[in-house]
């Protein structure tokens, strides 16, 4: 074998061996394109939204549905589809939420 083509070769299997774990874990993480509010469908059929913040999701439910209400009343605010509102409105419900979870269910 030519002396080129071994460190062509080496050098090819090292970085190959170095990019595989960053591929891995590209692959591996949530979809973030910058909106916390992006709605998911799990396999029950059921909304999923990214908390970008605490890096969590959350099942938008009635019962989640309830407590945005209750965060908007606290608030003063009139409704609006959560969804439909920017991403520092999205963050201090989600800031809330956390500090208000509910003691029946798993904390969200």
């Amino acid at each position: 074998m030519h002396p080129g083509h071994r460190y062509f070769l080496s050098s090819l299997f090292l970085i190959t061996a170095l990019a595989a774990p960053l591929a891995i874990r590209a692959v591996a993480r949530p979809p973030d394109n910058g909106r916390q509010g992006d709605n998911r469908r799990d396999d029950k059929d059921r909304y999923r939204v990214y908390d970008r913040s605490h890096k969590d999701y959350h099942n938008w439910d009635d019962n989640e549905d309830r407590a945005y209400r209750g965060y908007l009343e606290e608030n003063h605010r009139g409704y609006r589809p959560f969804a439909e509102t920017n991403s520092k409105t999205q963050r201090a419900y989600w800031n809330w939420r956390h500090s208000h979870p509910d003691h029946d269910h798993d904390g969200r």
